[in-house]
């Protein structure tokens, strides 16, 4: 399982401090790969929700000719180039799953069957809470994080498909849109359900997007790891060598 508890990494790494006093463990978790992906990805959903929003909401009538105006046009073309951003980044994500390191692939599994696993989500749960008095050490996500992530990869394949099964209305019966996706549709009983789910699932999104951030921030200030800089460098540094409670 590669969201393991630190002690159970012998291979990290010893780092010293100039003084030679203070020492701090990193291990390589991210490879390059991943890092551009999730970034990529970060840029593609801000786009998504800002003009999916302004697409569900349109904004007032501008004044001037009509001809003279073609805003939600732009708007459109914004949402559909950072859907085709995000859907072939998600591609080149699950290819990486297959060919990058261990911790490329445990995102799209739930070990439900470990028991440590279980462990490991209640002291996180009871970490977020202000309960447990310290949190533990993790080379990868932790198991509630591993949890939520999981449910981003699932939701970003329904936003895919209900995107493009949508946007298959558009292009029209011959084109690879249509043959692929369009199936939808027909499935949800009318282009009004998939357009209530594919807005539901930004709903979810942003949700996800708000709790990420707060807890990576959180996380990087208060736990004993690093975790913003780690999906900058790779690097997961280690700021004590206590064992975990």
């Amino acid at each position: 399982m590669t969201d393991t508890s630190i002690r159970e990494r012998p291979d990290l790494r010893e780092i010293a401090a100039e003084d030679g006093i203070v020492h701090r463990r990193s291990v390589f978790v991210y490879e390059g790969p991943i890092r551009i992906w999730h970034w990529i990805t970060v840029l593609a959903v801000f786009v998504l929700c800002i003009t999916g929003y302004l697409i569900s909401h349109p904004l007032p009538s501008t004044p001037g000719e009509a001809s003279d105006q073609f805003l939600m046009g732009y708007i459109r073309f914004a949402h559909f180039a950072a859907g085709y951003i995000f859907a072939v980044a998600f591609i080149g994500r699950v290819y990486w799953a297959f060919v990058g390191n261990e911790h490329a692939r445990h995102t799209f599994i739930l070990p439900f069957w470990s028991g440590k696993w279980w462990v490991g989500i209640t002291n996180q749960i009871l970490w977020y809470l202000f309960i447990a008095r310290r949190p533990r050490q993790w080379v990868g996500h932790n198991p509630l994080s591993h949890v939520f992530m999981f449910l981003f990869m699932h939701m970003a394949v329904l936003q895919i498909i209900t995107g493009f099964a949508l946007y298959s209305e558009a292009t029209g019966p011959g084109t690879w849109q249509h043959t692929l996706f369009n199936w939808v549709i027909p499935l949800l009983g009318s282009s009004m359900m998939v357009r209530m789910v594919h807005v539901i699932l930004m709903w979810l999104t942003i949700v996800f997007i708000l709790i990420h951030v707060y807890t990576a921030i959180r996380e990087d200030i208060m736990s004993r790891q690093s975790i913003i800089s780690t999906m900058i460098s790779g690097e997961r540094m280690f700021k004590d060598d206590h064992p975990d409670d």
